[in-house]
């Protein structure tokens, strides 16, 4: 198994250089220079309207497809026509639901998670243009002693399955909880339920966002119909993209491009204007960059390189947070707590009972000495922090100290110490 070359990895990442501790990556990674140096050139050499017949032109069209080529390797898509690019993931959603409107009918049911916004909202206002049901797969506790150590579970998603089953929007991997949903596993036992249940038409929607960063995506295995995420929470600029499985591009979902264009098989159907082009072009730096952290030069490796160097950094992180002593203190986590490939280190808690302690206020306190950026609040999963029994203050939320593969033990060790200090 390959290992990642740590120093070889932060030279990648201009930023790093400062010293800077970056714990906050499940907001937005740094930006690789590969990326930076894309975007600069694009903007200073070929930086026109695409579709032109002359020379720089046709090299700026040529470059913006080339993004198309890059994400549809990072999604796993057959073929470029599956890909589309927005500003972010909750406006492509937004645009699908808009664009799937017509193919909608009243009682159709969707199941969606307590996930961020971006793939609940845009699903709960379609339910309401179309008078469709809302139903909601809800992470449940793992542990007795701790009522915060929620997680989804596949039987209680199949719980929710009927006739009238339409679509499940889901999510690969929580931005608060850290915890993976075996995608492939659900989606395989909800399509046989509702297969038994008489459903007409079922498609499923998994938001990647936070799952992008960590581990690799596989759009045709998983066999679902719509995916996001977020490439600049993927060591790019900040933009989005999209799988849409041909199938559904040309059945299910109505143009809301410009009437007079012919995109009825095409991704432009569901972007009403050009994405940044600059911003695509700066992607294709990406895939190679991620390729070069292995000798296999393959996502996959590398993908699994990064899995296991993040282990690294959860396991002194959740076994400070869950020792005995931080227990008595108050301190629970906010999901599961086991050290294994089930999670990404993405780590949320809260401090509780008779010395409780605001999550603003240990945020402050790393803010106060400096040098260490983390966060605290629901992150835009509102409704998950919402639903978190005892009752949280939603506004405060939890502390979130979220790592990716090129942070370092010797930082963790760091952030374990200040948090030493704040819960003493």
């Amino acid at each position: 198994m390959a290992t990642l070359d740590i120093d070889g990895v932060r030279a990648s990442f201009p930023s790093l250089e400062s010293g800077y501790i970056y714990a906050d990556n499940a907001g937005g990674s740094q930006t690789t220079q590969g990326v930076i140096d894309r975007i600069v050139d694009y903007l200073t050499n070929t930086n026109v309207q695409l579709g032109a017949d002359y020379f720089v032109g046709t090299l700026s069209t040529q470059r913006v497809d080339e993004g198309s080529f890059t994400v549809a390797e990072l999604f796993n898509a057959a073929s470029i026509d599956e890909v589309v690019f927005g500003p972010s993931s909750t406006m492509i959603v937004e645009n699908i639901t808009r664009a799937l409107e017509d193919d909608i009918q009243a009682g159709d049911e969707f199941i969606i998670t307590y996930e961020h916004e971006a793939n609940n909202g845009p699903w709960k206002r379609l339910a309401e243009r179309r008078n469709a049901v809302v139903k909601y797969w809800q992470p449940t506790p793992v542990s007795v002693e701790n009522p915060y150590s929620v997680t989804y579970k596949v039987d209680e998603l199949l719980s929710l399955v009927s006739s009238r089953t339409r679509l499940a929007a889901i999510t690969a991997c929580s931005n608060i909880l850290g915890s993976v949903v075996p995608v492939e596993e659900a989606v395989k036992a909800l399509r046989q339920r509702a297969k038994e249940q008489g459903a007409r038409k079922v498609e499923v929607c998994v938001d990647c966002v936070a799952y992008a960063p960590h581990r690799k995506m596989d759009v045709q295995k998983w066999d679902i119909d719509y995916s996001v995420f977020s490439l600049y929470k993927v060591y790019g600029a900040h933009n989005a993209a999209a799988y849409v499985r041909s199938a559904s591009l040309q059945t299910s979902l109505t143009s809301i491009g410009h009437h007079f264009l012919k995109v009825d098989d095409k991704p432009y159907k569901l972007q009403p204007g050009g994405p940044g082009y600059e911003l695509v072009y700066g992607a294709t730096a990406v895939v190679p960059y991620l390729k070069s952290l292995t000798p296999e030069d393959d996502l996959a490796a590398s993908f699994d390189a990064i899995a296991n160097h993040e282990q690294t950094l959860l396991a002194p992180l959740l076994r400070f947070l869950t020792d005995a002593k931080q227990v008595g203190r108050g301190v629970r986590i906010v999901g599961t707590s086991e050290i294994n490939l089930s999670r990404v280190p993405t780590v949320s808690f809260v401090v509780v009972g008779q010395n409780s302690i605001k999550s603003k206020d240990v945020v402050g306190a790393f803010d106060k000495k400096g040098g260490i950026g983390i966060r605290y609040g629901h992150f835009y999963a509102y409704s998950l922090v919402d639903n978190l029994r005892p009752k949280l203050d939603v506004n405060d939320g939890v502390v979130r100290i979220s790592l990716v593969h090129y942070n370092t033990v010797g930082e963790v060790e760091k952030i374990v110490e200040v948090l030493r200090e704040v819960l003493a």
